[in-house]
């Protein structure tokens, strides 16, 4: 069974800084791509950056320029360094793991809420 366990969210202010981890454990197969996904109140899940394990990523336009996606493959973690935090930035943050195959696996973490006063 995989489980993602994700860490590093809290309270900042507009212009701050956070990090966040997500740590996959189980079986996880070398063919897989990791991502960050946010969920503002009253909007759907939207992606914000993914990787995959050769560091190819994209990002929400958003976000670019803003936050940083990256990944250690011997731990199995992805990160997400969010510098100059917006308001708008705010919601609960959601670590994926997608194992590619036929078919394909997905896997979510619980979630972590970040919060951006102005």
């Amino acid at each position: 069974q995989v489980q993602l366990v994700e860490s590093g969210g809290g309270l900042v202010q507009a212009g701050g800084s956070l990090r966040l981890s997500c740590a996959a454990s189980g079986r996880i197969l070398r063919s897989n791509g990791m991502g960050w996904y946010r969920q503002a109140p009253g909007q759907q899940r939207a992606l914000v950056a993914r990787i995959d394990r050769l560091g190819s990523n994209n990002y929400a336009d958003s976000v670019k320029d803003r936050f940083t996606i990256s990944r250690d493959n011997a731990k199995n973690t992805v990160y997400l360094q969010m510098n100059s935090l917006k308001p708008e930035d705010t919601g609960v943050y959601y670590c994926n793991l997608v194992i590619y195959g036929t078919p394909n696996y997905e896997y979510w973490g619980q979630g972590t809420q970040v919060t951006v006063s102005s």
